[in-house]
């Protein structure tokens, strides 16, 4: 019995020894560690996270959405929480259709905290494999940025990557205003990860919507009519400018081939090239569509009249270099309005050595050339352009026939729609208006006075309805314009005889223009004029877009003048 006593005062002891120790234990950590473990639990359960700001839509001119964001899910995984990595892979994989053969060795890695399984996952799937409540697999909200038009404007309006950053096109050049600007949020989870309060939060601001003043239905048939013409010539690329003569607006800016903006990742690793949109960002040389600067500048200048006759021979020489017309003839009289609209090289070139150096060069300004048009795109080029102290004797003989000069197809376009808007340049532009602004207004100057643009816009029609561009008419709209043969320039060197740039440039109705049109061909087979290779395309487009728009025809049948 003594023997039972005293073990059970030993036990006795012992259970206070330990309660002693505990309560000390716990006095020690309340006194003196309170602090430190209050911070550490605060870390353990405290956790910051963004919340995305919608990024604005960009529509077309009639409210069509071009770029909008939609709901999407980020899963990410903590290796060190993950207990069977090749369990889990199998979970994820069989959720979001994915190779769980590639998610393995992300949730084998105990050496990380964290990796992505799936940026911006259908948020249908990953509910799913939410629900299932994995350890060590999270997510967060993001926006998934889609191009509903696919091809239509994807040159345009570019891309954003997959932090909703623009990375090209309107989605790089309006990238502050369309991203807004994140919200945050501090939160304190309890053990099981669920929210019990928000400690701290910051607003999110949305992103504006943009509307462009592209219409997604011309731009669509523009692109159509360009995938048909380079398969029927087996061209290097097309591209073409559909610009409003009286807003400077930009109707459609197609290039081809062009690509799915919602692809633009296999796209930029296959053919980076076609991540550009050509019209603004490459130049070529112009060749005959050029002309209209000497012949404009004469005409301003007062040196010549429409009717003023020259006789020309088939050739001049200019310094070491004789220019000929493109096609052998005798010797001719012409008129300044039959040397535009039969193209004559010789008679352009007598006109240029009439303005001489310097006033050549400074209409080549004018008309906005050597410089950028200053378009509410990203890279856009100026163009090259030499100027007057760097010219050589036969500068004089190629440039105001479209060589030794480097334009872009946006320039061009716009410089004839000078022509046609009665002398004023307008700023060609994009956007028209940005959410909670005024609508743009661009920028405009005079360039010749309207007298001469009257000139010359009834040259252009001699061009069309008995020159070069005849297979741009169409029926019941007088239409003004011209034709460009230019041959490329080779690396070493000279000229190419094999390779050319084909185009037409032109404006209708031509008594009140209201739409410039402008197509470029490169490298066409099989056939290398403007006449025969771009400007049926013109006559295509212009044809459809003055019908869509609703714009009255002003040909003869029409009570025309």
């Amino acid at each position: 019995m003594r023997h039972a006593n005293r073990r059970l005062r030993l036990l006795v002891a012992v259970f206070a020894v330990v309660f002693a120790a505990a309560f000390a234990r716990v006095a020690w950590l309340q006194a003196v560690k309170a602090q430190t473990l209050d911070r550490l639990a605060s870390s353990q359960h405290r956790e910051e996270l963004d919340v995305p700001a919608r990024r604005g839509t960009i529509f077309d001119r009639l409210g069509v959405q071009l770029a909008f964001g939609e709901r999407a899910t980020t899963v990410y995984a903590n290796p060190k929480q993950v207990a069977d990595p090749r369990e889990v892979a199998l979970a994820v994989g069989e959720a979001l259709d994915l190779d769980p053969g590639k998610l393995y060795p992300l949730l084998a890695d105990r050496s990380r905290g964290f990796a992505y399984l799936a940026r911006k996952a259908d948020p249908e799937k990953a509910e799913t494999l939410k629900a299932q409540a994995i350890v060590g697999v999270g997510f967060y909200p993001e926006e998934r940025r889609v191009y509903p038009q696919r091809t239509v404007a994807s040159e345009v309006v570019g891309y954003a990557g997959t932090e909703n950053r623009g990375l090209s096109g309107v989605e790089l050049q309006l990238d502050e205003v369309l991203a807004g600007e994140n919200g945050s949020r501090t939160i304190v989870r309890d053990p099981f990860g669920r929210t019990i309060d928000v400690v701290e939060s910051t607003a999110v601001r949305n992103g504006r919507d943009v509307y462009l003043t592209i219409d997604n239905t011309i731009q669509g048939y523009v692109e159509r009519v360009l995938r048909g013409t380079r398969a029927r010539w087996g061209a290097q690329s097309a591209s073409a400018v559909v610009l409003d003569t009286k807003t400077g607006g930009v109707l459609a800016l197609g290039v081809e081939p062009g690509f799915d903006a919602n692809a633009y990742s296999a796209v930029a690793r296959s053919d980076q090239e076609r991540l550009r949109n050509r019209a603004v960002t490459d130049t070529y040389e112009p060749g005959s569509t050029f002309k209209v600067v000497t012949v404009g500048g004469v005409l301003e200048s007062a040196l010549v009249a429409p009717s003023t006759k020259f006789r020309l021979r088939y050739e001049i020489p200019v310094a070491d270099r004789i220019i000929h017309d493109a096609l052998p003839r005798g010797t001719l009289t012409m008129t300044v309005s039959q040397i535009l609209s039969r193209s004559s090289n010789v008679g352009v070139v007598t006109l240029a050595i009439k303005l001489q150096r310097e006033r050549l060069s400074e209409w080549i300004r004018r008309f906005g050339f050597g410089r950028r048009t200053g378009i509410d795109y990203p890279g856009e080029s100026r163009g090259i352009v030499l100027p007057p102290s760097k010219w050589s004797g036969s500068t004089i003989g190629n440039v105001p026939i479209g060589q030794g000069i480097a334009v872009t197809p946006l320039q061009m376009a716009a410089a004839y729609g000078a022509i046609a808007n009665g002398g004023l340049w307008l700023q060609p532009h994009l956007v028209d208006r940005v959410e909670g602004d005024k609508p743009v207004e661009p920028k405009e100057r005079r360039v010749i006075s309207q007298r001469v643009a009257r000139q010359l816009t009834r040259m252009l029609r001699g061009v069309v309805e008995e020159g070069s561009g005849t297979t741009a008419q169409i029926p019941d709209y007088r239409v003004a314009g011209k034709t460009g043969t230019a041959a490329k320039p080779e690396p070493t060197g000279g000229y190419s005889e094999s390779r050319y740039v084909a185009s037409f440039v032109g404006f209708a109705p031509a008594s009140r223009p209201r739409l410039v049109v402008l197509v470029t061909v490169d490298e066409p087979r099989g056939a290398i004029w403007g006449g025969v290779v771009a400007a049926p395309a013109f006559a295509e487009i212009a044809q459809f877009a003055l019908q869509y728009l609703e714009i009255p025809p002003d040909g003869r049948q029409a009570g025309g003048e």
